[in-house]
């Protein structure tokens, strides 16, 4: 007599051809939030301009004129301690200009972005642990330098669940692949794997390229309902003698969302749908289109889109920073300010809390190459940058804490990076103390034993 196939067995014969959609990095599952938020929340989905690399805060958000006093002068000594060698101090060529009621002063390279001054809160007093790529992007993104810790968006898709069971809860975008730590940047980490980050290469136009295999080759819609109600009946014979197995149920949960989104997904990603004013407004290139496709993911019920800038370390400027730094703002400056107008316009604004930084800074004096000539660059500087959030539950207009006269240094109100991670669960309804997830015998939470609400930037 045959016996029924384990549902080891038939996950591994199964040909709906979903399999290759479903599994950790295309779609990562969505689940129920575990607790729902403490306190009534001011924002309900988040959305992250991840700018890969470290923009300059001195180039864009955080203005230092006594640069220009010193331009060509070294700098004192405490300002040498860099990765790189350093020399002079290197003046922003980018005019700074004061915007909105608030008067807050923004570089030219987001004159776009500036018409919403009064809605943005600037946080120039940032500060982080090492002046390297990989432990500041797995600081930045969850919460840790150096362990295997879940991302922002992985706890905030544990704590509020997701609004649409037929799409990801969590949503990541990179255009040209995978970033340095790749898929550790949106990990789930110890927390189950139906909160993992959604990797979308989004270079792509077509949606068939964005999400392969969204289209089965081999079995129709109802074919395919079949084998997953049979998957979904072994599962429950089997399950009075077979250990539950967290990681299998999350890979048959992986099946069922990726057989709902065959027609959702496909829907959300297809800006064409869209008037050609907004798609103009946004713009027809690869950051216009994928904030587009953001926004319409929000509406539809997605926790949290992190848009990333580039696959590689584009804002990583050692060089050429002027001619680099205008060339890379240019190309999110005018779908930033696109997306807040839109999001306004639709009554989303209130509660979308936006955020835009990078993984740290960069230092106010020129990098210098191996014979010292000035490489009109900038290093990479940990100890002070700016992050800025907008939207749901922050105080727009409004800029805390400052690094010193010449950028280099958090001196004001100095903000570690848990104080961001507390505040962004703020906004969001949270106690950053109180949303924990057991493991290996103790209570973890995003801020590890740290962080303090930034309460003078939230509304």
């Amino acid at each position: 007599m045959t016996s029924l196939l384990s549902r080891r067995q038939l996950l591994a014969r199964i040909g709906t051809g979903l399999g290759s959609l479903a599994l950790n990095d295309l779609l990562a599952g969505r689940a129920e939030g575990a607790t729902g938020p403490h306190f009534a929340p001011k924002a309900k989905r988040v959305i992250h301009f991840f700018l890969n690399g470290g923009p300059s805060h001195v180039d864009t958000f955080d203005p230092k004129p006594a640069l220009a006093k010193y331009a060509g002068q070294p700098l004192p000594g405490e300002y040498l301690r860099t990765e790189r060698k350093t020399g002079a101090a290197f003046p922003s060529p980018f005019k700074f200009s004061r915007h909105g009621g608030s008067g807050l002063e923004i570089s030219e390279l987001f004159s776009k972005t500036a018409a919403h001054a009064d809605d943005i809160a600037v946080i120039r007093s940032m500060h982080a642990n090492a002046p390297n790529h990989e432990p500041s992007l797995m600081l930045m993104n969850c919460g840790d330098s150096a362990q295997a810790r879940p991302s922002v968006g992985s706890w905030v898709l544990y704590g509020l669940g997701s609004e649409n069971r037929n799409l990801p809860g969590f949503i990541t975008l990179c255009p040209g692949g995978y970033p340095i730590k790749d898929v550790s940047n949106w990990q789930a980490g110890f927390l189950p794997g139906t909160f993992q980050g959604t990797f979308v290469d989004s270079q792509h136009r077509e949606v068939a390229k964005l999400l392969e295999n969204i289209r089965s080759p081999h079995a129709s819609p109802a074919v395919q309902r079949r084998q997953l109600d049979l998957l979904r009946e072994l599962d429950s014979t089997q399950s009075g003698s077979i250990p539950a197995d967290a990681r299998m149920e999350s890979r048959i949960e992986s099946f069922e969302l990726a057989f709902r989104m065959q027609t959702e997904a496909s829907d959300a990603f297809d800006i064409s749908a869209e008037p050609e004013s907004i798609r103009n407004a946004y713009g027809d290139h690869v950051h216009g289109r994928q904030t587009l496709i953001a926004r319409r993911l929000l509406e539809r019920g997605v926790r949290f889109v992190q848009l990333w800038h580039g696959a590689g370390q584009p804002w990583d400027n050692h060089d050429a920073i002027e001619a680099n730094h205008r060339k890379l703002a240019a190309e999110i400056d005018q779908p930033i300010a696109a997306l807040m107008t839109d999001l306004k316009q639709r009554g989303l604004f209130e509660d979308t809390l936006i955020i835009w930084g990078g993984e740290f800074g960069r230092t106010p004096s020129v990098e210098l190459d191996g014979g010292g000539k000035s490489k009109m660059g900038r290093d990479h500087n940990h100890y002070g940058f700016s992050v800025w959030l907008a939207g749901g539950g922050i105080r727009g207009g409004t800029t805390y804490g400052a690094t010193d006269e010449f950028g280099f240094r958090a001196i004001e109100n100095p903000t570690n990076v848990h104080d961001l991670h507390a505040t962004i669960l703020h906004c969001l309804g949270f106690d950053h103390e109180r949303l924990t997830y057991r493991h290996a015998g103790r209570d973890f939470r995003l801020t590890d034993v740290f962080g303090n609400v930034i309460r003078e930037i939230v509304a």
